[in-house]
């Protein structure tokens, strides 16, 4: 008998759903600097309360150096029992205050920042995703596929701007009054000091900022080209192009590795340049501590706080200016490049209209309604159409036939063999097996390296035209839909293939009904029924009455 185990309450653990964040407005005069602005204030809710947790955090650190050079004066010098065991306790409530502080400050933090960048992805997508009639793309599908990844994550971490810059630099204010109260020219001097490092931090970081775009703009090319050459991989090798096309891919490759070293040593100078002026900032403040405690104006204890702090201090400062430059600089390049996305007309690589949302009003007029109630259990009826008529109708049957299994004709093929893209779930295998013969897909089983076994690739790029389309078919037929809708499903076979799909179609159908949009000779003559849609604007269904 097994014994359950006790299991302490799991805090903080990402919804099931994703959080709902403020919406990116963008208009006319929305600079990168803006939209930066914008994506770190995106999750309030998470990033207000885990700031408020980092600065607990930071004070909580800072209060280390005092709390030690206190019980030295006030407990170690004078040997009083009850004061160190008064200021030891204190010391680990510190400890206490700053590990729990950074643990769930951290945590909500990256649950804002993991928020926000769901949203501009899902922003991104949506507009990639949004056809524009007769436009043409904005980017190459795989430049937009760099932005949606790469630049949204860049410019989702500048939240972090938001968070752990705030904590440390309520430390620096805090170390800066601790000095002033104890020597008022120490802390003038940090308090001083620290905006104009700032200051700095924000005008050394505009060469970082410019190499970062750089970089991102020349990956971005790269992967663009690398999905052109892989969507146009047969006609290349066809043409026995290999050869030129990898030089040209390599030398897009080359150039992204450059921009990227330059990006790197941009950011290491940067960051080497801030450590070095940070630290000479902290040793000068230290010296001049030193200095005063030996002219009698600072005690053991205030020296050894004067110490730690500005020790501690160190790192605040240094992060402060690494931190919020460098992801300032990334994410404001980032930003630049998606606001370049976003206000295009034409999103990349945009289905036709038809093919992705309904036409609001088709050009010919033709509707849907009636169309396939008119047709009888078992009866194949066919609609000689083409071009914009074609596309008219299909967008119109996705509109007021929802029920309908519509298969276009550049039908898309799953990654995996060509047995995974026919025999999907709750398909049986008889089904599977009629289907493939149907749709002529037996002689693949012969042809192929491995048969049905054989890999299609992305989108079925290892296969030719025709093989794709039979496989795409096979996977409709398959399905046993009780209406299925065929749009040209044999354009791209031959014509004695064509001719065995037609014989075998009615066979596999049934008692279920079939619409056929189609010109093919060999399908219309197995249709019970053809109508051709007139030139006026008529409904469908009254073209086949």
């Amino acid at each position: 008998m097994s014994r359950r185990r006790f299991r302490l309450p799991l805090l903080l653990q990402a919804p099931a759903e994703p959080i709902r964040t403020r919406p990116l407005r963008l208009d006319a005069r929305t600079t990168p600097a803006r939209f930066t602005l914008r994506v770190i204030f995106g999750a309030r809710r998470f990033t207000v309360p885990s700031a408020l947790l980092s600065v607990v955090h930071q004070l909580g650190e800072a209060l280390v150096p005092v709390l030690m050079g206190l019980s030295i004066e006030r407990a170690v010098s004078t040997g009083d029992l009850r004061q160190l065991l008064l200021w030891l306790t204190l010391l680990a409530a510190d400890f206490a205050m700053l590990s729990f502080s950074w643990r769930y400050g951290s945590r909500i933090g990256e649950l804002g920042m993991l928020a926000v960048q769901h949203r501009l992805r899902s922003t991104i997508t949506e507009h990639l995703l949004r056809a524009t009639p007769g436009a043409a793309p904005a980017v190459p599908p795989g430049v937009a596929l760099s932005l949606a990844t790469s630049d949204v994550n860049r410019l989702s971490y500048a939240v972090m701007i938001g968070i752990y810059p705030v904590g440390q630099f309520a430390a620096v204010l805090f170390g800066g009054a601790i000095l002033l109260s104890l020597s008022w020219p120490l802390g003038l001097a940090m308090l001083l000091g620290a905006p104009l490092l700032l200051w700095v931090t924000d005008r050394a970081g505009g060469s970082l900022r410019r190499r970062s775009g750089a970089e991102q703009e020349s990956a971005a090319t790269a992967a663009g080209q690398a999905a052109d050459l892989m969507a146009g991989y047969r006609v290349i090798r066809g043409i026995g192009a290999e050869a030129e096309a990898s030089v040209r891919y390599r030398r897009a490759s080359r150039t992204a590795l450059a921009s990227t070293l330059h990006a790197r040593r941009a950011e290491g100078t940067f960051t080497g340049a801030m450590d070095l002026v940070t630290g000479l900032f902290l040793t000068a403040i230290a010296v001049a501590a030193a200095l005063v405690a030996l002219a009698g104006q600072l005690g053991l204890g205030e020296l050894i706080t004067v110490i730690g702090l500005t020790q501690f201090l160190i790192a605040p400062l240094q992060n402060v200016a690494k931190t919020a430059g460098t992801l300032w600089a990334s994410g404001t390049a980032s930003a630049e490049r998606l606001l370049t996305l976003l206000r295009a007309d034409a999103p990349a690589g945009a289905e036709s209209p038809a093919s992705l949302d309904p036409l609001e009003s088709p050009p010919t007029g033709i509707r849907s309604a009636g169309l396939l109630e008119g047709i009888d259990a078992g009866e194949i009826v066919a609609v000689a159409a083409d071009g914009v008529t074609a596309e008219a109708l299909l967008a119109a049957l996705r509109r007021e036939q929802p029920g309908a299994l519509i298969v276009p004709h550049a039908a898309h093929l799953f990654a995996g063999t060509v047995l995974d893209n026919v025999a999907l779930p709750l398909v049986p295998a008889h089904r599977v097996r009629a289907a493939l013969l149907a749709a002529g897909c037996d002689e693949l089983a012969e042809v192929l390296p491995h048969g049905y076994d054989t890999p299609v690739g992305e989108n079925g790029t290892a296969l030719s035209g025709g093989q794709r389309q039979r496989v795409a078919l096979a996977r409709a037929l398959a399905q046993d839909a009780p209406v299925l809708v065929l749009h040209d499903p044999t354009t791209a076979v031959d014509a004695v293939t064509e001719a065995a799909i037609a014989g075998r179609l009615r066979g596999i159908r049934g008692q279920l009904r079939t619409l056929l949009i189609t010109r093919s000779p060999a399908l219309l003559a197995i249709a019970d029924r053809v109508h051709t849609p007139g030139d006026e604007a008529r409904t469908l269904a009254e073209a086949i009455r």
